[in-house]
């Protein structure tokens, strides 16, 4: 999809500026929305991608006045109400108002923890040989899906070489709605020029993972 949260190449944004010595949390309260986050992905209630796709369909003026760990629990927020786990009206009122809904995995133990902690394998068995070959010259699609899509704009319709085939995974874009769909991944290398004018640097070179749907012979 397209939304505020895909920045890279936009304008008027001004450079990244790394914050000196920054802290892991900021508060106290960040540290717990973390901890929420990994405990509900626990439960299996929805995947990784679904708690992106729910942060990039908060509105601009949203997305734009609020911090990193805020934009995950309004996200968070919104994927309890769209699962059925808990209604708006507990939400705001900041208690239960009815019993609890049944979780695929309702029990996380202190043991589990180690486990939720670290990233899963999302690579699976290929269903279907690779596309292209280290060296083939693709495009990006100039694609604009409502769902969510790990494409950034700034990719598509420009053209880069494969780098690297990383292998097969599972495609985020369906993985949002719940269908992991495997698709081979590739490593493509963009030219800096080609991706933001004459004016860039000659020498930069972006490189990017992306996924075989994303991509067409150039």
């Amino acid at each position: 999809m397209n939304g505020i949260h895909d920045m890279g190449g936009m304008d008027g944004f001004g450079r990244v500026e790394p914050e000196p010595n920054e802290p892991v949390f900021h508060a106290a309260w960040e540290a717990r929305v973390l901890a929420m986050q990994r405990a509900l992905g626990a439960t299996g209630a929805w995947t990784i991608d679904a708690s992106r796709y729910a942060r990039e369909m908060l509105p601009p003026d949203v997305y734009l006045a609020t911090s990193y760990y805020w934009q995950w629990l309004l996200g968070m927020e919104a994927n309890l109400v769209a699962h059925g786990l808990v209604d708006a009206d507990e939400i705001a009122g900041g208690r239960s108002l009815r019993p609890a809904k049944p979780l695929p995995r309702s029990r996380l133990a202190a043991d589990d923890v180690g486990r939720v902690l670290k990233r899963g394998s999302f690579a699976r068995s290929p269903t279907a040989p690779a596309r292209f070959a280290v060296g083939a010259r693709v495009r990006g699609k100039n694609m604009h899906p409502k769902m969510h899509t790990r494409l950034p704009r700034y990719a598509r319709g420009r053209v880069g070489v494969i780098d690297r085939l990383v292998g097969c995974h599972v495609f985020p874009d369906s993985a949002a709605g719940g269908n992991e769909n495997p698709q081979w991944l590739y490593t493509v290398a963009f030219a800096g020029q080609e991706l933001w004018g004459l004016d860039a640097d000659p020498s930069l070179t972006v490189s990017i993972e992306a996924f075989e749907p994303y991509l067409e012979p150039a």
